[in-house]
């Protein structure tokens, strides 16, 4: 799955639901992204904002099992027609799905299917790059990253593991987030150092 995108994970528990469709097919429903729920990734909280999705590029997104990126999709959003096999829906609070799995046909469907309608599985997760941030106190032990533009959605799987009771780090992909947390921390006080250093030279050469 080849970009020079900076990829992040996230996951959260709540309802996913299975159920049979008039087709007889069967259709899970769920919620992979949450607007306005506060998450601590160790590093700092991070918040999610209304309107995050407005410009997100959602023109390929495959539903995956546990970021298993080798298996072949659950279902897939091609451009969101209606002949998609998920239906992508952003909406006030973040962002739904719908997918039709092919339970008949694919194994791996019919065993997802089964684990969602016995409450074995209830998380979703997201992988994503993020377009435009801001921070609030910076300084202090436990600043917060509010994503207020989500770049590109790369895909979207139903999880095993969300990490904590709320908005989480995704288990799997634990590391790979907090090594991205990190950096993201240390880029955004790596630029307010440099806005300060340049306040500081103005001033000194406004004095002079």
């Amino acid at each position: 799955m080849p970009s020079s995108e900076k990829r992040e994970i996230r996951s959260l528990p709540f309802e996913i639901r299975a159920e049979e469709n008039e087709n007889g097919e069967r259709t899970i429903e769920g919620r992979a992204i949450v607007y306005g729920k506060r998450t601590d990734l160790g590093y700092f909280d991070e918040v999610i904002e209304p309107g995050a999705l407005d410009k997100t590029d959602l023109r390929d997104v495959p539903l995956l099992q546990n970021h298993d990126t080798d298996a072949l999709p659950l279902a897939r959003s091609r451009r969101n027609t209606p002949r998609s096999t998920m239906q992508l829906i952003p909406d006030a609070e973040g962002l739904g799905i719908r997918a039709r799995l092919d339970t008949k046909n694919n194994p791996s469907a019919a065993a997802a299917d089964s684990a969602i309608d016995r409450g074995d599985v209830d998380g979703m997760s997201f992988a994503f790059s993020v377009d435009s941030e801001e921070w609030t106190e910076l300084d202090s032990e436990h600043p917060t990253r509010h994503i207020t533009g989500i770049s590109r959605v790369f895909e979207v799987s139903i999880v095993t593991w969300p990490a904590y009771a709320d908005t989480s780090i995704h288990a799997r992909g634990m590391a790979n987030a907090l090594e991205s947390a990190a950096a993201a921390l240390e880029s955004a006080k790596a630029k307010k150092a440099k806005i300060e250093a340049r306040k500081r030279k103005i001033k000194i050469l406004t004095e002079v």
